[in-house]
């Protein structure tokens, strides 16, 4: 290793040899010939390449040669131009009559209608080309800023996170956006509030009124599928806002901003610990689109949920495995799946290189921890171990976007065009299970090799099988892989987790069926106009602001 790092350093003289009968005096000054020699050769280098690199620095400019080495102000227009992408995201679905948002009064502060039927199909269009032109502007600034700290090693944390607190702002003064997960997490809370098992109910036992209103009608009469500790939040939420829906919303809402802000301080950890440089990594994990659209826009309790995970893990490589395994149980307790990480923490307790038999003890330990925790929060809840039950609650969701679920239904299809009567149910069960099935196959095998694969990339490689081969696929899931994985990723690997940050805002977003119907049934002369609008945030020149790729050559990233 030192020779390969010595690779770039001055070749030394060859020893000086002296000549049979040469005298001393002779090769004396020979030796120091030779010397004075190198070290001009040597000045002369050290001379060219001052001289290049101030030429270098004339020719980019100052904005991409810091003149101390912590001028971050390039940072500053994409920080802007992705503050005013946000808005016009946020912007366009406040309007009324928006697809991005629950269209219900009572709902939110502003942007809804005063009644059930009074909305508006004037904004409709206007509303959807902001919110899509704001997605394509966002995209490219995320990737455009992707480049420049990977292209700029050393970028301060600190920055980033401003720009991140930034872009979060638009996000928190609307109404949840792409999802009314949210209006069912309160209405589950006010039913913990009055003593009603979410386990065994759905909202709709609580009757018409503003907390079961919100809740999608899949949903109504459906048990809740997540863990004690998050519904006992929910009940407290709900209390300590005397039972006002949209308070209890806010809440909920800033609970989510927390879950990113802990994996916001998880990231730059992890990312030094594997040795990369944490800023394109915290681009990546945490300014990524689907994090501020889906967790914050959203208010998922995946951010919680990926936060805590993260948590633990970090805590358990800084040799603390008895609080990640706690960690990662929280974690588990807000939504299951992050019970993987309790399984990971028990592996690695021992360290690496350990044969299977040497690794059952610390699995086992931390096993018995986590099922101590999660009996805890069962008991005092009151709500005992109602939620494993509920496991495949999401799975009522029937979505092309889920690969299993997929092919179910394209089965069922073919079967009944070509005569075969096939029950969907039953085709849907088998593709599913086939999924699981498949999903725990690849888990098991990235565990058994987690040593050579890498602990934390196996564990995000397993959650991103878990979802893609899932029963059901949303957006805000795919967060869990890529969050995990960014501290790791290789050059192949960042690339997918780019794909897909940057294409499933599009395609799995709500709004884009409206859009097509709108489209078919709006003026001509309309529909033109919203395209070039598109058309031209897609194309328009951003490139002012991006450093010279040969600053790459003062600053090479390390990731």
């Amino acid at each position: 290793m030192a020779d390969d790092l010595n690779n770039d350093t001055e070749p030394v003289a060859a020893p000086i040899r002296s000549l049979p009968g040469e005298p001393a005096v002779r090769r004396l000054a020979g030796s120091i010939s030779r010397r004075f020699d190198q070290g001009a050769v040597g000045w002369e280098v050290v001379r060219v390449r001052l001289a290049s690199r101030a030429t270098l620095a004339d020719s980019v400019g100052d904005e991409s040669v810091p003149a101390e080495g912590d001028d971050w102000r390039v940072l500053l227009r994409p920080a802007l131009l992705g503050f005013v992408a946000v808005c016009a995201v946020a912007v366009g679905a406040s309007l009324p009559s928006s697809p991005f948002k629950l269209e219900m009064a009572g709902t939110w502060f502003f942007g809804l209608p005063s009644v059930q039927s009074g909305s508006s199909q004037a904004y409709l269009l206007p509303g959807l080309v902001s919110v899509y032109g704001g997605l394509i502007l966002l995209a490219r600034v995320w990737f455009e800023l992707l480049g420049i700290v990977r292209r700029r090693g050393g970028v301060p944390i600190r920055h980033l996170a401003v720009i991140l607190a930034l872009w979060s702002l638009p996000m928190l003064a609307v109404a949840p956006l792409f999802s009314r997960d949210v209006f069912s997490y309160a209405a589950q809370g006010e039913m913990m509030s009055r003593h009603i098992n979410p386990y065994d109910y759905g909202p709709y036992t609580l009757g018409s009124g503003p907390y079961p209103n919100p809740v999608d009608q899949l949903w109504q009469n459906t048990a809740a599928p997540y863990g004690p500790l998050f519904l006992m939040v929910a009940g407290f939420f709900a209390t300590v806002t005397f039972h006002h829906e949209i308070y209890t919303v806010v809440l909920l809402r800033l609970l989510a901003v927390a879950g990113v802000a802990l994996i916001a301080w998880c990231v730059p950890k992890l990312a030094r610990a594997h040795g990369r440089d944490p800023g394109p990594v915290f681009v990546l994990a945490v300014l990524n689109p689907l994090v501020v659209l889906t967790l914050i826009g959203g208010a998922h309790n995946d951010a919680i949920m990926i936060g805590l995970l993260l948590a633990g893990i970090t805590l358990a490589r800084l040799d603390r495995p008895v609080w990640g395994v706690v960690l990662c149980t929280l974690a588990a307790a807000i939504k299951v799946p992050a019970a993987l990480g309790i399984l990971y923490v028990g592996w690695q307790w021992l360290g690496s290189g350990l044969s299977v038999r040497q690794r059952v003890r610390p699995v086992v330990t931390a096993g018995l921890i986590a099922v101590a925790i999660m009996a805890f929060f069962s008991i005092v809840s009151g709500l005992g171990w109602g939620w494993v039950a509920n496991l495949e609650t999401p799975g009522a969701v029937r979505s092309w976007l889920a690969p299993a679920t997929g092919v179910g239904l394209a089965l069922s299809g073919l079967c009944h065009t070509v005569g075969i009567d096939v029950s969907l149910a039953g085709v849907l069960s088998f593709t599913r299970v086939i999924g699981l099935v498949s999903a725990g196959i690849i888990a098991a095998y990235l565990l058994a090799n987690s040593d050579r694969v890498g602990a934390l990339r196996a564990l995000g490689l397993s959650l991103f099988c878990f979802v893609l081969l899932g029963p059901v696929v949303q957006p805000w899931y795919l967060t869990w892989g890529i969050i995990v994985l960014a501290p790791v990723a290789s050059a192949r690997l960042r690339g997918v987790l780019v794909a897909f940050s940057l294409c499933v805002p599009f395609i799995g977003l709500t709004g884009g069926r409206q859009l097509l119907n709108e489209l078919l049934r709006a003026d001509p002369a309309a529909v033109v106009a919203a395209l070039v609008v598109l058309i031209a945030v897609l194309v328009a020149p951003l490139r002012g602001w991006a450093p010279s790729r040969r600053s790459g050559v003062l600053h090479p990233s390390s990731a």
